[in-house]
């Protein structure tokens, strides 16, 4: 009989987790809200253009992870943007497509509930029972999704992972612009030292996006984002405006221009342990929030988890 373990959420935690599970013989389902992959490795793609609008590039320096992005180079799937700095490409969303390859994904709805039974775990969205292969039947559920939504996804199964409490993030409104003409700068990316702009970078600059309309990804800070966190789209791409002016110098006029709202952008406060299992339920939380704001800590917070999970099914036959 094949042991099926629900995943919920897509991002690299949960996608680490299902390979690792994978190899050890265990058959992943996951579940995600959004139609697509990575969380926020993601790729905006609208009127012909694409915006990395979400993780803007990412490091390797473990062992395994540096590893694998070696592999994604070699694949041509990942570049090197900048000295240590890796792109996904042709978007950054391609590192996940080539991890989710083969594996079956859910998406399209919010997961809202988890009941355990006689027969093991059910996953519900918000159309009533998802529609996933032994769905009433999982062995074990593991919540890679970031902590606060983790936290009422855990209370419908009746099962209290405190340290999820102590995870703090940061927001980020991300702004997406292009233009009709290439702008007449010389730089990829900036980190503007004065104002409430992190970070500017030119998207087509990256490997395997020439050949489009310029555009660029404004990322606010935090503070500026947190107190702007309510605010409507237009009123934050209207806000932004003449901060990215006085940081970039740039004066054309953009014929696009969207904002989106991360609420869950950068980890501040950690749980400070690399997964959360609850041993007697069979249900386990993982992603960049247990060891810190990388697209690397997620993986190895998603791989520790997948170990656990083994070894939590195992000890299960054994008895």
């Amino acid at each position: 009989m094949t042991t099926r373990v629900a995943i919920i959420g897509a991002g690299m935690a949960g996608l680490a987790a299902a390979r690792r599970l994978t190899a050890a013989g265990i058959e992943p389902v996951i579940f995600d809200k959004s139609r697509g992959l990575g969380g926020r490795m993601a790729t905006r793609r609208v009127d012909g253009l694409q915006f990395d609008h979400g993780v803007q590039y990412f490091t390797a320096k473990g062992l395994r992870f540096s590893a694998l992005v070696e592999d994604w180079c070699v694949e041509r799937m990942v570049g090197e943007w900048f000295d240590g700095g890796f792109v996904g490409t042709p978007a950054m969303t391609a590192p996940a497509r080539a991890m989710a390859d083969g594996l079956t994904v859910v998406g399209g709805r919010a997961v809202t509930a988890l009941e355990r039974g006689a027969s093991g775990w059910t996953v519900f969205n918000s159309a009533g029972v998802a529609d996933a292969p032994d769905n009433g039947a999982f062995s074990a559920v593991v919540l890679a999704v970031p902590a606060p939504q983790a936290v009422p996804i855990a209370a419908t199964a009746g099962v209290a992972l405190p340290q999820l409490a102590a995870v703090r993030y940061a927001p980020c409104w991300a702004l997406m612009l292009a233009f009709e003409t290439p702008l007449s700068v010389d730089w990829d990316h900036l980190r503007p030292h004065d104002g409430p702009l992190a970070w500017v970078a030119r998207n087509g600059t990256k490997l395997g996006r020439r050949g489009g309309r310029e555009t660029l990804v404004v990322h606010a800070g935090a503070d500026w984002s947190r107190r702007n966190l309510e605010a409507t789209q237009e009123t934050v791409a209207a806000l932004l405006e003449p901060h990215w002016r006085a940081a970039t110098g740039i004066t054309s006029t953009p014929t696009f221009a969207a904002a989106h709202r991360w609420r869950y952008a950068r980890v501040e406060e950690t749980a400070g342990s690399p997964f959360l299992w609850d041993k007697s339920s069979r249900l386990g939380a993982c992603g960049d929030w247990c060891l810190g704001p990388r697209v690397e800590a997620a993986f190895d917070s998603g791989e520790a988890m997948a170990d656990a999970v083994v070894a939590g099914l195992e000890v299960g036959r054994a008895a």
